[in-house]
């Protein structure tokens, strides 16, 4: 993938867990925060705009205005919950019978701006106890990574490039890096260290194909 420093990147993300509430059932919620050196108005265009999605995260088809429906090609759709320019944009994120929340936020820092996305879920216990946070959260890592190639450089990252570069040695130590900061917020969350860093592991073999390195 083109670009600016993977490691430098993942290092860039603050990763935080907290539990939540909906219909009753808890839920996690996976909170991913960053700035970018870019104004506000250019990163929520990145992020509404149906000629840039593409260029940085995947094509998106559908109304993308409050209240209509969207499909990410080949992955989730849902419902634009709220669309506030210039700062914050809620969604749910539909695949199957799973529906889960997102809600991006903006906000004006350090001559940039500070991203702020949050991922609420219901938990299938099986599976935290297998993948913990990082199953959703290093998408989201790498989503926000491949962000920041796009506002930095203008460039747009190839699909196949996306897809391929997790296999490469930049891919899998910068997902490692995601993976292990994963597990530290569930850590901090709660979870006893060792199976939060085993989880951690499982979740980089999840999206490298390989076994990750001992801590």
């Amino acid at each position: 993938m083109i670009g600016i420093d993977a490691l430098e990147q993942a290092g860039l993300v603050t990763r935080e867990l907290r539990g939540g509430e909906r219909d009753g059932a808890p839920t996690k919620i996976a909170v991913a925060r960053r700035t970018y050196r870019a104004a506000v108005d250019d990163v929520w265009d990145a992020l509404t705009d149906p000629e840039r999605l593409p260029r940085w995260f995947a094509p998106v088809t559908g109304d993308l205005r409050e209240g209509g429906r969207y499909q990410v090609v080949g992955n989730a759709g849902g419902v634009v919950e709220e669309c506030r320019a210039p700062d914050r944009l809620g969604l749910t994120w539909e695949m199957g019978d799973q529906v889960s929340w997102v809600e991006v936020l903006l906000a004006p820092a350090d001559g940039g701006t500070e991203l702020t996305l949050l991922h609420e879920s219901h938990v299938d216990p099986a599976f935290w106890e297998q993948f913990g946070p990082g199953a959703v959260g290093v998408g989201w890592d790498l989503a926000l990574w491949g962000l920041a190639v796009h506002l930095a450089t203008g460039a747009a990252v190839a699909q196949e490039d996306g897809e391929q570069w997790p296999m490469t040695p930049d891919g899998q130590a910068f997902i490692d890096h995601a993976a292990s900061g994963w597990a530290r917020a569930d850590a901090a969350d709660g979870r006893e260290a060792a199976s939060a860093e085993a989880a951690g592991r499982r979740t980089f073999g999840f999206y490298t194909g390989t076994t990750a390195p001992e801590a």
